[in-house]
């Protein structure tokens, strides 16, 4: 567990609760989900001590739980959102050879054996983590995944800005002004994960259309594709319920009173249209992920449809072809079935040339029938 005391224009790390919030500043407290029963009791003090409410049991249960969706919920004294990050190429390749060496270790008698999982990377990196935040006005507790990049990240940038800034102001406008500017820019950078996770999914989805649209394509990569589309759901749904959460958040920023943020009315106001106009920011930003996911995700549909028009084309350009070379041996067949009927009395059988005749009118009957099936187009081949 850490503790960052936030003043306003500095930040520093405590090995203890404090028993009181900083002057024009404020406390955050994260820890790791691993770690937030054994740590409740403290977490309780804090909230009772700094925030001026314990936690409810049900936020509490909502805090500890890995796959507990994005959500927004309240009290009149505090904020709870559960925020769903994009997991890390770490992470995602750890729980990939977990799952692989779990199926193994039963598919195979009980010996193990790690192996990658299938498809394209980038749609496995559509994997996210639960990040909870309990947002007072002078407390923040948070609840993050083992090892979580987003908090570390942002201590180490608000550290440097710290370092950077040369006077009040700058580090005024660097240093979080209360909890819930320092939840916004976490999930902001949250959600520019998502934003730079779009230029891999097309990148390799892009690879796959190309595949599928080359004329003599070969694609066997179905399930892999499939289960693509099936992760550009999982990702448009997952945008769905954060967006969902940080507009309630946001309505109920803007409904909440101005002595929540400052005792002066102009800062008061001044803070409320920053996280407002923060909110919106992450907002948008969601708007944009979902739907260039379904952008991505009608692309594919088409790409597939325009696959197996292909297929289909090609399928009928050849049944033509074969269909037109049995119209052309069809009447031959039939001028050499009739002289091979076992009758004595045939026209032309016992004569010395009637062999070279019935040879010489089947050619000219090829030769005729295959110029009219040229003519029409039947025989010629389709451009590619």
């Amino acid at each position: 567990m850490q503790i960052v005391e936030f003043t306003a224009d500095t930040l520093r790390f405590s090995d203890a609760l404090p028993a009181k919030a900083p002057a024009n500043g404020f406390v955050w407290v994260f820890v790791d989900r691993d770690e937030f029963a054994a740590h409740q009791p403290l977490l309780q003090q804090a909230a009772q001590q700094l925030g001026g409410s314990p936690l409810l049991d049900l936020h509490c249960q909502d805090l500890s739980n890995a796959v507990h969706p994005s959500n927004y919920d309240f009290t009149s004294i505090y904020d709870l959102i559960i925020f769903r990050r994009l997991a890390t190429q770490a992470e995602t390749r750890a729980e990939a050879e977990h799952e692989a060496a779990v199926e193994a270790y039963h598919g195979q008698g009980g010996q193990p054996r790690i192996k990658p999982r299938g498809g394209l990377p980038a749609f496995n990196r559509i994997s996210s983590r639960a990040v909870g935040f309990v947002v007072f006005d002078r407390l923040l507790i948070s609840v993050h995944p083992r090892g979580c990049y987003t908090a570390k990240s942002f201590i180490e940038r608000s550290l440097t800005d710290a370092k950077l800034s040369v006077d009040a102001a700058s580090a005024r406008n660097r240093i979080p002004s209360g909890p819930a500017d320092l939840v916004l820019r976490m999930i902001n950078a949250m959600v520019d994960s998502y934003l730079d996770v779009r230029k891999e999914l097309t990148t390799q989805l892009e690879h796959w259309q190309a595949e599928l649209l080359k004329p003599n394509s070969r694609f066997i990569n179905w399930g892999s594709l499939m289960g693509a589309r099936s992760q550009l759901h999982v990702l448009e749904d997952l945008c769905d319920e954060q967006h969902d959460a940080i507009q309630e958040w946001l309505d109920s920023l803007r409904e909440q009173p101005m002595s929540s943020f400052a005792a002066n009315d102009q800062l008061a106001q001044s803070r409320r249209d920053q996280l407002v106009a923060r909110a919106r920011d992450v907002v948008e930003h969601i708007q944009r992920v979902v739907h260039h996911a379904r952008r991505l995700e009608q692309s594919a549909e088409t790409v597939v449809q325009i696959h197996f028009s292909a297929q289909s084309n090609r399928t009928n350009s050849i049944m033509r072809t074969l269909t037109a070379l049995t119209a052309i041996f069809l009447p031959l067949n039939l001028i050499t079935g009739f002289f091979g009927m076992n009758f004595e009395h045939l026209p032309l059988i016992h004569t010395r040339n009637g062999f070279w005749w019935i040879f010489g009118f089947m050619v000219v009957l090829v030769i005729v029938v295959g110029t009219v099936f040229w003519r029409k187009q039947y025989l010629a081949r389709t451009a590619r």
